[in-house]
């Protein structure tokens, strides 16, 4: 249910403009599931390992940008900042 809630805020969240690409989280859900693992774990795995974590968020926006232990991604810091924030909730 959490996790259907993150998917949930995002759609809102771009729906709202808040996000401004359409790829901040879409890029994600190529290889991440709410519920199940893909080919990358399941995003409510993701908030799960990371939980109370306060330095988690940070940190995955740099692997991101990075590409260390993950494909680098190119979208924007707020866009990846956003996708991470949402995916912790």
């Amino acid at each position: 249910m959490k996790s259907m809630l993150v998917v949930m805020a995002a759609a809102a969240m771009f729906a709202a403009g808040t996000v401004q690409a359409d790829d901040a989280l879409k890029g994600c859900v190529k290889c991440h599931d709410a519920e199940k693992k893909k080919v990358g774990p399941a995003i409510k795995d993701v908030s799960a390992k990371y939980k109370g974590n306060k330095d988690a968020e940070a940190m995955l926006v740099a692997k991101l940008k990075d590409g260390k232990g993950h494909p680098k991604a190119k979208e924007s810091d707020a866009e990846l900042k956003a996708a991470v924030q949402q995916m912790l909730k």
